[in-house]
């Protein structure tokens, strides 16, 4: 895979004022559409500037649009924003045909944004939306203005970390094994399935605010009311990893040398789902990169550390707007 050699540039950290937020506010608004035959839960961040300019927000395995709640109010006023929860995640219906892969992801995402007309927009990913992140910008490169990638999910050796939850590595095989982690998942009680990926997700879970803890209860309490959300988890990991396992021109990493746009790589050095010595080479294969590794920081570096990140995504902004 053809990629830099040298040390990947250090992100800017725009020395600009943040507007202030409500840090234990509700989610942001938003509706269902229908997109690529899924019906899609879309929430928007409406700019507080006449001048905002059109952003997507993709969240993780597990996630849903409210991950992004915090850092898309403090880029309010350069940003016009919406974030969806992807099939048979948050609010959303379940997959067409159970195509949880990241290609099928990505096809929501690029029709979110054809649908819409806003393109080309600024497209920042989390995790496994990273990996569709990074799919829809190395396909459609008309679609994307600048890439912003938080703890991309990235093919790695190793499938599960010892860092991580063991029962993971049980449902990445259909059987009797797998299914009878997804019953154990679906019977523990909620409070202790949010705490648990919190913990996964968060150098320091003290960090988040109880407020945001409760909406995380109530979020996946709602969720546990929907047939489909096993299935959507497990078949979005399987997916995850076999998009990991392609080679040739499918290869997840000759996708990244494939990324015109500008982009930027921000990652936690306490992540412990997606090894962050796996930082320097994402930023290296893209060809306009830049990298920010937060100290005590985890996987969600938007939730975690979102004003860092927000100087950082607007330090991108600023370059990509000089050109």
């Amino acid at each position: 895979m053809p990629r830099r050699t040298g040390p990947a540039a250090v992100a800017e950290l725009a020395d600009v004022p943040l507007p202030d937020f409500d840090p234990i506010g509700p989610p942001w608004p938003g509706r269902t559409e229908s997109i690529a035959g899924a019906s899609v839960f879309v929430r928007h961040t409406p700019s507080t500037s006449a001048h905002g300019q059109p952003a997507v927000y993709v969240h993780g395995l597990a996630g849903s649009s409210t991950n992004w709640t915090d850092l898309a109010a403090l880029l309010a006023p350069w940003l016009d924003a919406t974030a969806l929860d992807l099939p048979g995640f948050g609010r959303s219906g379940p997959a067409p045909g159970g195509a949880y892969s990241i290609a099928a992801a990505a096809r929501v995402i690029v029709g979110h944004i054809e649908q819409s007309g806003r393109g080309p927009v600024h497209l920042l990913g989390n995790s496994m939306g990273g990996a569709v992140s990074i799919t829809v910008a190395a396909t459609r490169p008309d679609l994307v203005r600048t890439l912003t990638l938080i703890s991309p999910a990235v093919p790695d050796l190793r499938l599960v970390r010892p860092t991580a939850d063991p029962l993971i590595g049980l449902l990445l095989v259909p059987g009797p094994a797998s299914s009878l982690v997804e019953r154990r998942l679906s019977l523990l009680p909620v409070r202790t399935r949010v705490l648990g990926t919190l913990r996964l997700c968060f150098a320091d879970v003290d960090r988040l605010p109880p407020e945001r803890l409760e909406q995380a209860v109530e979020e996946l309490t709602e969720r546990r009311g929907q047939p489909w959300t096993t299935t959507a988890f497990t078949r979005s990991l399987r997916g995850l990893v076999r998009h990991w396992l392609a080679v040739g021109p499918m290869s997840a990493w000759r996708e990244l040398t494939k990324i015109h746009a500008p982009s930027l790589v921000v990652w936690g050095d306490r992540d412990k789902l997606v090894d962050v010595r796996l930082a320097p080479r994402v930023a290296r294969a893209i060809p306009d990169c830049r990298l920010l590794v937060l100290n005590d920081v985890g996987h969600t570096a938007q939730m975690e550390e979102p004003r860092l990140t927000a100087r950082a995504i607007l330090g991108l902004l600023r370059a990509a707007d000089a050109r």
